[in-house]
């Protein structure tokens, strides 16, 4: 009797034993294109750079520029090849999440008010990469940077 009890706990060791290596086996194998959420990437944020990291990605021509003043602001000057977004409109945030969310952004507007809140808004509406302009249009006019209307 004691020798088949003996039997029956091999056996169930055994069987746990198999299981425990099946399991890893197959966490070790996990699809590395869905992450497990521990390991998932970490959200976007937007990084300050200053007029002369602007002007840099500017000429990579590897940015979209967005600026975020109003339209009356925008007319009187702005970067070339911008795009204006007023972030005073109520349908500014429904506007920005319109847009292509995996180019980089260079935001900016006056002196950087509301370029920071815009650019918070963006990475939480998962924009890959966002530039904010320290100053700016202030900053680049006081940094003699062209300027078209």
């Amino acid at each position: 009797m004691n020798h088949m009890k003996s039997i029956r706990i091999y056996l169930t060791l055994a069987g746990l034993a198999t299981l425990l290596t099946f399991a890893t086996t197959r966490v070790s194998q996990a699809d590395p294109t869905n992450p497990p959420a521990a390991q998932a990437p970490k959200p976007s944020t937007s990084q300050l750079i200053d007029v002369t990291e602007a002007e840099k990605l500017i000429a990579s021509k590897k940015v979209v520029i967005l600026d975020v003043r109003t339209p009356a602001e925008f007319a009187d000057g702005h970067l070339a090849g911008a795009t204006n977004l007023d972030f005073r409109d109520p349908e500014f945030q429904a506007k920005l999440a319109k847009l292509d969310k995996s180019q980089p952004y260079l935001v900016h507007c006056a002196i950087g008010g509301r370029s920071a809140k815009a650019s918070k808004v963006m990475t939480k509406l998962d924009f890959k990469s966002v530039y904010d302009l320290k100053g700016g249009l202030e900053a680049w006019k006081k940094a003699e940077k062209p300027v078209e209307k």
